[in-house]
């Protein structure tokens, strides 16, 4: 499965109002979890098994909760069983295609 998620404290008390930090320490998890993953400016996306990918979902929102006392999780998950390497072949298939492959 690839889960995409996005997750960031809802109140943060720095000057700017920047979530970096605690997005930060959310993506760490997700590095030293071994699991394929990609971090883009708005999600991050991780391939793996259900209970995988789920439990690093849940530790990357503690660790966001460490900071802040209320937390926002969004998630989309694509769910093909049989299937691994879709993180960058999703993407090779897609530029094929635009290509006229």
């Amino acid at each position: 499965m690839l889960a995409a998620f996005s997750v960031a404290p809802v109140a943060v008390d720095t000057p700017d109002g920047s979530l970096s930090a605690a997005v930060a320490e959310a993506v760490r998890v997700v590095r030293e979890s071994g699991l394929p993953h990609e971090t883009t400016s708005m999600f991050t996306t991780i391939e793996g098994d259900w209970d995988e990918v789920f439990d690093v979902i849940r530790r990357a929102t503690e660790a966001v909760a460490a900071v802040s006392s209320r937390v926002s999780l969004v998630v989309k998950a694509d769910i093909r069983e049989g299937f691994t390497g879709q993180l960058t072949e999703k993407v090779t298939r897609l530029e094929q295609r635009l290509s006229g492959d």
